[in-house]
């Protein structure tokens, strides 16, 4: 669900410092928003992230 269905983008994983040094396991999630889409003419809903919204590869129905 939280992958973007236009540009494929999910969530991705790094390491947390804290000022102490001391390392942890942390996730960036990806801005994703569940929108109805215009696709071949009929709409659709769609899991799509707000960068692909924004830059206009997604036309709203």
């Amino acid at each position: 669900m939280a992958r973007c269905a236009i540009c494929d983008k999910a969530a991705h994983f790094g390491i947390k410092v804290s000022h102490s040094h001391r390392r942890s396991n942390k996730m960036w999630k990806s801005n994703i928003k569940s929108v109805r889409v215009k696709v071949n003419g009929a709409s659709k809903k769609m899991y799509v992230c707000t960068s692909c919204l924004r830059s206009g590869k997604v036309e709203r129905a």
